[in-house]
């Protein structure tokens, strides 16, 4: 099968013909993937940027996190999985066997392992994963968008840490995939006024108004944030602010127009340290927090909006590729002119 695959630790993927999964084993399920979605950390890890050594040791690895397919083959010691479900998949999987584990939390898991960063993933025809790791999906769900279900978990659970309610202020620092779930997840959640800021990035920002924003920061055009974020708001701070950049500058430039007492949620992946004003930050009262990947409950709740409210995120999704067009699904999400790029293995193999 044709498959995307990181091969050495450096710039640059390989599409490369590798052996298929074969059957699944004790508690494991084959899925035949039917899109799966390039992640900013995709991204970052094809460019071989900072925080991403730990995969070294793992190479080769087919990439891929973000993914929807029907279950082809059940293995042995599966309850409730049928071949021809379709299902999305957590992708951090935990060894079952430690506390944190057994408490649901796999995230804390010392031995933990992720699907399509330490242990291959979707960017191919098939993938082979824990029958644990399976959230079923609706029948009628749209599998391009069951692509989405990772980053809008992520999203999520990052609008969950900083406590977002009813009548909130909520400024979201970086307009990419994160960042736009997290705008959607505020909204869902009742905040009143949703910002999201970037810069240079018109289409991403164009995006962040379509799935929930209520206002848009260029900060190419309006360079001094706090100005423009408090003519957006009729000079309210933020109640809480998100940082989904991943540049250290950003958590600073948050934490200008946080209220006291306010939040910020820092979710973006950094390869360089924060300075920050930690005196100011305790006379007012501030706190940071650090979100990181989901939960499975949130999974589950967003399985049923997808099913129900589809139209409230299918502006995420810009381009639709076969997997023979990957590479350039990649220079398009690493030049920021595009949200999120879904790829659908199938769609190479009618082609060819």
């Amino acid at each position: 099968m044709l498959a995307l695959r990181k091969t050495a630790p450096a710039p640059g993927l390989s599409l490369d013909e590798v052996p298929e999964p074969g059957r699944p084993g004790p508690g494991e399920v084959l899925i035949e993937v039917a899109a799966a979605g390039i992640c900013g950390s995709d991204v970052h890890v094809y460019e071989w940027t900072g925080s991403y050594e730990f995969m070294r040791r793992r190479l080769p690895v087919i990439l891929g996190h973000e993914f929807c397919g029907r279950i082809a083959a059940v293995g042995p010691d599966v309850p409730g999985l049928a071949q021809g479900d379709l299902v999305s998949a957590i992708p951090t999987i935990g060894c079952m066997k430690c506390a944190a584990c057994a408490g649901g939390f796999a995230q804390r898991c010392e031995s933990r392992r992720t699907i399509g960063l330490t242990s291959d993933g979707a960017f191919a025809r098939f993938v082979r994963v824990p029958w644990l790791a399976c959230i079923p999906l609706r029948e009628g769900t749209d599998p391009v968008l069951g692509a989405l279900m990772e980053p809008l978990c992520v999203g999520d659970n990052a609008a969950e840490v900083g406590a977002v309610t009813h009548g909130d202020t909520v400024l979201v620092l970086g307009p990419g995939t994160i960042g736009q779930a997290i705008a959607r997840a505020a909204a869902w959640r009742g905040a009143t006024t949703v910002v999201v800021a970037g810069l240079n990035d018109g289409a991403r920002l164009q995006t962040a108004r379509q799935i929930g924003a209520t206002h848009t920061l260029d900060l190419a055009h309006t360079p001094d944030l706090a100005s423009a974020f408090l003519a957006a708001t009729g000079n309210r701070m933020a109640d809480v602010v998100f940082e989904a950049t991943g540049h250290p500058a950003s958590i600073s430039q948050g934490l200008s127009v946080l209220r006291k007492d306010g939040i910020l949620v820092t979710a973006g992946i950094h390869a360089q340290p924060a300075s920050i004003d930690l005196t100011a930050l305790v006379r007012n009262r501030q706190q940071i927090r650090g979100a990181h990947a989901s939960q499975r409950r949130g999974w589950e709740v967003m399985a049923r909006r997808l099913y129900e409210t589809p139209e409230a995120v299918r502006p995420f999704v810009s381009l639709v590729m076969g997997l023979d067009q990957a590479i350039e699904g990649f220079e398009q999400s690493k030049a920021r002119g595009v949200s999120k790029v879904v790829l659908q293995p199938g769609l190479a193999m009618e082609a060819a």
